[in-house]
């Protein structure tokens, strides 16, 4: 049976998934449901169907090909039933102007690598490289251990170019895996970017919809294996009244997470506090998916630099960025 991988993006020419210009794949699927995720698009592992309402021009060609009539284009836009929807796709070949797309390719290891290896002069010229990063790309080891593989020149020699160099390698993760998936991939990894979100077991539970126990286990495993770290935490305003509805923007888990970083995890490289974005807003109403944080809005400068104030106090090493409002 041939190995393959199901992404959601490609995104080239990225400076912040780890040092240097680098190209990052988005594997589909997390074993997290964060109240704020802002890649909604990554959260289920199957490819979507999705609208892009500023393209449609009411050609009406997908109605025509749909086989199961999963679509009906309404006065106030496209509706997709989805629990019909089969995602085959012959909507979006039927579409002229390209208004509906499926969110999920899938791959085998040597065409997902020989698609990163074009963007290698620019990797070698800033020492950068590749970031597998999702959604979760543990969830997807066989694949991303097949495709690493090849990235790190121990795969196929049919596969990559005889002259090829190694490229280095950075491996983006929410933490929760069991440590056996870790194992397989370290060997073929430069650096872990890793995030660490809220210390409350708790509040971690109740917004991520699963507990931190094992991430910050695993957390540990890292450091212990010399693994070099770049700890990452979105800083999340509170979106509601409950305990967990209070993001991650309070000084008290902003400092916790700092004792936890200065006395367990000697690696870490960089701590970045990451602003909370509100550009994922219009991909959960094309997913047809309630977002909770609708009507929250950025962060002050202030706000973020204060936290950082927090932040570096205890690991000096921490850094902010991102969008913030006046």
């Amino acid at each position: 049976m041939t190995l393959v991988g199901t992404t959601f993006n490609i995104q080239q020419f990225s400076t912040e998934d780890g040092p240097g210009i680098r190209t990052t794949v988005f594997m589909k699927g997390c074993p997290l449901s964060c109240a704020w995720c802002h890649n909604p698009e990554g959260l289920r592992p199957q490819p979507e169907l999705v609208w892009h309402d500023g393209r449609c021009i009411a050609a009406r060609e997908c109605l025509r090909v749909c086989p199961v009539q999963a679509l009906a284009l309404t006065p106030g836009g496209m509706v997709i039933d989805r629990q019909a929807c089969t995602v085959c796709g012959l909507c979006v070949e039927a579409c002229p102007a390209g208004a509906l797309e499926v969110i999920g390719r899938q791959w085998t290891p040597e065409a997902l690598f020989t698609e990163v290896a074009k963007d290698a002069v620019f990797f070698q010229t800033s020492h950068g490289g590749v970031t597998v990063s999702g959604g979760e790309p543990l969830l997807q080891v066989e694949f991303v251990e097949a495709f690493l593989r090849l990235c790190k020149g121990k795969g196929e020699a049919s596969a990559r170019p005889a002259d090829a160099s190694p490229l280095h390698t950075a491996l983006d993760t929410c933490g929760l895996a069991p440590w056996a998936h870790f194992q397989r991939l370290l060997p073929l990894v430069d650096l872990v970017l890793y995030d660490l979100k809220i210390v409350d077991t708790q509040a971690h539970r109740e917004a991520c919809g699963a507990d931190n126990a094992l991430i910050v286990e695993n957390a540990r495993r890292l450091a212990a294996a010399g693994k070099p770290l770049w700890i990452r935490t979105p800083i999340i305003p509170s979106y509601g009244d409950l305990p967990s509805t209070r993001g991650t923007a309070d000084a008290e888990n902003i400092a916790a997470i700092g004792e936890f970083i200065r006395t367990q995890l000697p690696t870490v490289e960089r701590w970045d506090l990451l602003a909370y974005t509100n550009l994922g807003k219009p991909k959960y109403h094309r997913l047809d998916r309630r977002y909770a944080l609708e009507d929250v809005p950025l962060l002050t400068q202030a706000e973020m630099e204060a936290l950082h104030a927090v932040a570096v106090a205890q690991v000096p090493v921490a850094v902010w960025s991102g969008a913030t409002r006046p």
